[in-house]
């Protein structure tokens, strides 16, 4: 069996890891890249025949895993993909946004090219290019065991980390020996709002693991939404706007789940929410659909109707709606996309607020090299936003119990439950991350830890 890392490798974005077992090619992930330098990356040809490829399993909806599908799709792949059912319904909305932003970009790069006699700007992949990818999805069931044929068997657990999360169990059957490969996803926290608790398997000879905060630990999330009630209230009090730049799938979703609970409990009065984020709302919507992944209280709060009666939140339905927000000086919360900052509306509130040293802005969500939350959040004094260069005036706030990825802790409770000596493979984490996590686990367990360089490939 090989195994390739084409991802996600001293990294926290793209992943991509490429398998060929028992006769098949088989592709676990199929990410974006995100943050400088991306589009190049991106647009990069495939290290691989993407007809050759037999099948690709996704552990969620995020598009640092599932973002190049549109682009796989497009340059032959016609086999199935498999995944969860919420993950395929919130799938295709991402996917969607995604080609109506790479659209956008490569238009109006188009329209200054022509100005300069350059040649127009093509899209990384467009909305057609979705509309194949979607009838190849193929939904499978938590905790069911399917047969792949050629001796390869898989299985999909409860990740933990947002609506339909999973990670992935592969079994290999080559003669008389059987091999496991556990393909973690990304590991949700315990307790977070909404989801269930990350499921470890008990066995496996080999696993791929995340290690997003694999050198941190999380604040709790009683401490987290203090401190968010306390930058609400400075906030306001000096005749300011709350600013959230949030993850339309996941993290808008806990944040509603907490302010509607603030509300109740008092602890926040006469609050205005505005969410301007359409692809967070239609999200929303598909949390509702789907109740097996959470529980009953949850189900009451994401509710329109339960959520209008102890909260006032407005959906921003149109460009025009979110520009007119700029006009309201004081008194609001604006929840928008996108989590690192790098698109969305949440662009041209930063442009509009950020100099106004009477406001905040709440990170609640990891940052990545590169991006433009990471410039605020590391200190820098002015930003470029929108060919303009904007002061940093406005107070910053990092609050990382909010995180829907498990912590250094808890990413060694989940690796505590294998009973046996998997040989581990740390992916999905900043290079000094993950080479703090290897040391880590090979501390706690012994284990035999890697950390592949993109491209690297191994025989197990």
């Amino acid at each position: 069996m090989k195994l390739k890392f084409l991802g996600g490798a001293k990294t926290v974005t793209g992943s991509c890891f490429y398998m060929e077992c028992n006769k098949l090619k088989i592709l676990v992930e199929c990410g974006l890249y995100q943050g400088e330098g991306a589009d190049e990356i991106n647009r990069a040809a495939f290290d691989f025949r993407p007809e050759e490829i037999n099948y690709i399993f996704i552990t969620h909806a995020h598009l640092d895993h599932s973002g190049m599908l549109p682009k796989i799709v497009r340059e032959g792949f016609k086999s199935k993909i498999f995944t969860t059912s919420a993950t395929r319904d919130i799938l295709e909305l991402m996917l969607y946004d995604s080609a109506n932003i790479q659209e956008s970009d490569a238009e109006w790069l188009t329209r200054k090219a022509q100005r300069a006699g350059r040649p127009p700007s093509q899209p990384l992949y467009t909305s057609d290019n979705v509309r194949e990818v979607v009838p190849l999805i193929e939904v499978k069931q938590y905790d069911h065991i399917y047969n792949l044929g050629n001796g390869i068997k898989y299985r999909f657990l409860d990740a933990g980390h947002i609506l339909g999360s999973s990670t992935l169990e592969l079994w290999a059957q080559d003669g008389q020996e059987a091999k496991k490969i556990v393909f973690s996803g990304d590991i949700g926290k315990k307790g977070n709002p909404i989801v269930k608790d990350p499921f470890a398997p008990a066995e496996a000879d080999y696993i791929v693991m995340e290690s997003t905060y694999g050198n941190r630990l999380h604040k709790p999330l009683k401490e987290s939404i203090d401190e968010l009630v306390d930058a609400i209230k400075i906030t306001f009090k000096r005749g300011g706007n709350v600013f959230i730049p949030s993850f339309a799938v996941g993290r808008t979703q806990d944040l509603l789940y907490i302010f509607n609970n603030l509300v109740r409990e008092k602890r926040l009065y006469n609050i205005n929410v505005y969410l301007d984020s359409p692809l967070a709302e239609e999200v929303t919507k598909i949390y509702i659909a789907h109740p097996e992944c959470y529980d009953e209280e949850a189900i009451r709060l994401f509710s329109q109707k339960s959520i209008d009666s102890s909260l006032r939140l407005h959906f921003v339905k149109n460009t025009q709606e979110s520009m007119s927000l700029n006009k309201i000086k004081s008194g609001i919360i604006v929840i928008a996309g996108s989590g690192m900052c790098d698109g969305g509306r949440i662009k041209h509130h930063l442009k509009h607020n950020l100099w106004r040293p009477e406001c905040s802005i709440i990170f609640v969500g990891f940052q990545g090299k590169g991006t433009l939350g990471r410039k605020i959040v590391d200190g820098e004094k002015s930003v470029n936003i929108l060919g303009e260069e904007i002061a940093v005036n406005a107070s910053i706030y990092t609050i990382n119990g909010f995180s829907a990825h498990a912590d250094r802790a808890e990413l060694i409770e989940w690796l505590s439950y294998f009973k046996n000596t998997p040989e581990v493979f740390i992916v999905h984490g900043e290079e000094e991350v993950a080479m703090s996590f290897r040391d880590l686990v090979k501390e706690k367990f012994g284990f035999t830890t890697h950390v592949p360089d993109k491209g690297e490939t191994f025989e197990i």
